[in-house]
């Protein structure tokens, strides 16, 4: 599986990492629609594994690749564990987060308030480099509330990657710990990519990817230009066939499944979740909700995805009604 994009664009598109939405369920799916994109774990905190059930946290399906586990939490030592967990589980990267602005993150000393201290980042970076031979990587943002726009963010990079950090994917969007609720936050304040591209411009060296408002093909090619890669968030998950554009537009990938072949594809994956781990449908048709997004029938989709999956009773034929409903729209 490759990560290169055609036509000589540098760089990699990636799924974001998302709370309660990007789990092994909805990876998946994702994968059906896209071969080529990176994906990532929810964030797992460091305490999840260490004192938590650390299979069912860990676990993937190997069509996933590649993978990463991005992590939660602040001390070197526990960071280091993790990493070497996620390492023997089969990730291909690790990495860790400093950009989520909860108020559960900041009780947990950890997310974008870890940007007020680079050393002790720094710290775990070397920490878990120093135990894993896969890549350990940083998700930020470009600031945090009254920080400087540039200077603040500068030094937090060049205090990581000496550290050993060689990729960082910047959320061109301040953090607001204070004021503003985690909703809020992702629409205010406005996005600051010539930022991030200052960065990408002074550490040349450094693996720069952008993440934060990318909607469209055409701004994904846009940061492509500039940047080592792009991250995808909202927009991958609430119109998953935008997954489908990139392949076919970016990747140029031949041979893609059909939104009806991906339908078809989930229904033994839901099976098989099932009689393995009794995962309720309702836990994995969630995801699939928006495959349909801006097309005739959509609505219908939608409504019988969300009504039926849920009932005791109900099986994977769900998805053939909606699919007739679908079609008769």
């Amino acid at each position: 599986m490759t990560n290169s994009v055609v036509k000589g664009m540098k760089g990699v598109i990636s799924v974001a990492p998302m709370m309660d939405w990007t789990d092994r369920h909805c990876r998946y799916f994702h994968r059906l629609i896209s071969p080529n994109i990176t994906l990532y774990t929810e964030m797992v905190t460091t305490g999840a594994l260490i004192h938590g059930e650390r299979e069912r946290f860990l676990r993937f399906d190997e069509s996933e690749h590649p993978i990463v586990l991005q992590l939660g939490g602040s001390e070197p030592e526990h960071l280091a564990l993790a990493a070497k967990m996620g390492e023997d589980a089969g990730y291909d990267e690790i990495n860790l987060n400093c950009g989520c602005p909860s108020e559960r993150v900041q009780s947990g000393a950890f997310g974008a308030c870890l940007m007020k201290e680079p050393d002790l980042v720094a710290e775990g970076v070397k920490a878990m480099k120093d135990v894993v031979d896969i890549p350990v990587t940083i998700k930020c943002r470009i600031g945090i509330d009254d920080s400087e726009d540039y200077q603040f963010l500068h030094d937090f990079i060049e205090k990581i990657s000496k550290a050993g950090c060689e990729k960082f994917i910047i959320h061109a969007r301040k953090a607001w710990l204070k004021g503003l609720s985690p909703k809020e936050n992702r629409e205010v304040p406005p996005l600051r990519y010539d930022i991030a591209e200052q960065i990408k411009a002074n550490f040349p060296n450094l693996v720069i990817e952008v993440n934060g408002g990318i909607k469209t093909i055409e701004d994904t090619k846009e940061k492509l230009s500039t940047f080592d890669g792009t991250m995808i968030g909202r927009e991958a998950y609430q119109n998953p066939w935008f997954l489908n554009a990139i392949e076919r537009d970016i990747y140029e990938t031949p041979n893609l499944l059909t939104q009806a072949e991906v339908v078809q594809q989930m229904i033994p994956y839901i099976k098989q979740q099932w009689e393995l781990y009794e995962t309720p449908m309702k836990s994995i048709t969630r995801h699939m909700v928006g495959l349909f997004q801006g097309q005739a029938g959509a609505r219908h989709w939608r409504q019988v995805i969300s009504t039926q999956s849920h009932l005791p009773d109900s099986t994977t034929d769900i998805l053939k009604v909606a699919m007739e409903k679908l079609s008769e729209a």
